[in-house]
């Protein structure tokens, strides 16, 4: 109404307000009254924002590859970036004017892919695929040393490698290289494990071969004691049967002694009684009347009986 318009910023807008061409007014997040006629309205953004990227390079063993990832800036000095670039809106409808504003990531786009250019071709293609990651670190480190984003207005705040690929036929190869690789650990590690069970298996039968030599040791070590002490126990029974014949001998002898002298029907007569009080341990007993006859009368040496 009566061209006077009201405008405010978000606190992440820095807005330079220009009067016929001059600055009357800057700051974050500010808001005015203006006359639409004669005054220009500038909002940089201060917040953080992301851009991706996709850059293909050649590796030092001239290799294509493909590198993927992700940065993140923000515009530390809007007053500069505003000097360099158009960031003027239409405040009713709080759209740019230009499209300088979508300039901004693209620049720091081909900042980054030069930085990471000269860091891929001092690395082979094996190298890059392993050191991705880390090489995000090392182009973040250049730029910042190299402060190339300053013209700009602009400060980084962190880069990623998302990935680094190759190209599909030697992705191929790579993946068929370490295929094969990968099955050779595995058939080495059969072959370890099969020889490791066969010395294993060598070593039960070793054992067992040692213990039934062990066992068949001591069973002749227990036969030759049982044959030793079997000759012991013999040659002492042996001993103690002449012992015991010679004690019997001699109380025989002594018995005997007693009956020295005797007449030898008195000597029969004791002998049949004692043949009569033994008599349930005799079986069979046959005395003839010849052999009462040649004991009761015994021949002298004439030959004449008394």
């Amino acid at each position: 109404m009566f061209g006077i318009g009201y405008f405010k910023a978000q606190p992440t807008e820095y807005i330079l307000r220009y009067t016929s061409g001059r600055v009357s007014k800057q700051g974050a997040g500010i808001a005015f009254y203006y006359l639409q006629h004669n005054t220009q309205i500038v909002a940089v953004p201060t917040s953080s924002l992301d851009g991706n990227f996709v850059f293909n390079e050649i590796t030092s063993n001239f290799q294509a590859v493909t590198v993927q990832g992700q940065f993140t800036y923000r515009i530390a000095n809007p007053a500069h970036a505003a000097a360099l670039l158009n960031f003027t809106i239409d405040p009713r409808k709080r759209t740019y004017v230009s499209n300088d504003p979508e300039r901004v990531p693209q620049r720091i786009t081909n900042i980054i892919q030069m930085e990471t250019r000269g860091e891929i071709q001092t690395r082979s293609l094996e190298e890059t695929l392993r050191q991705y990651q880390a090489m995000a670190g090392a182009v973040f480190q250049r730029v910042q040393d190299k402060k190339l984003l300053e013209p700009l207005g602009v400060e980084l705040l962190s880069i990623y490698f998302m990935s680094a690929k190759p190209t599909p036929e030697v992705a191929k190869a790579l993946e068929a290289e370490y295929r094969e690789t990968l099955l050779r650990k595995a058939d080495e590690a059969i072959y370890a494990r099969r020889a490791a069970a066969v010395e294993e298996e060598r070593k039960i039968k070793e054992n067992e071969l040692n213990t039934q030599i062990s066992l068949e040791q001591q069973r002749q070590q227990f036969i030759e004691l049982q044959g030793k002490n079997a000759e012991q126990e013999a040659d002492y029974r042996g001993k103690a049967l002449e012992k015991e014949a010679d004690y019997q001998a001699r109380a025989l002898a002594k018995q005997l002694e007693a009956y020295q002298g005797q007449d030898a029907r008195t000597v029969l007569a004791v002998a049949l009684r004692e043949l009569g009080a033994n008599a349930a341990k005799v079986g069979n007993l046959t005395i003839t009347s010849e052999m009462l006859a040649s004991l009761l009368n015994p021949k002298t040496d004439d030959g004449s009986a008394r």
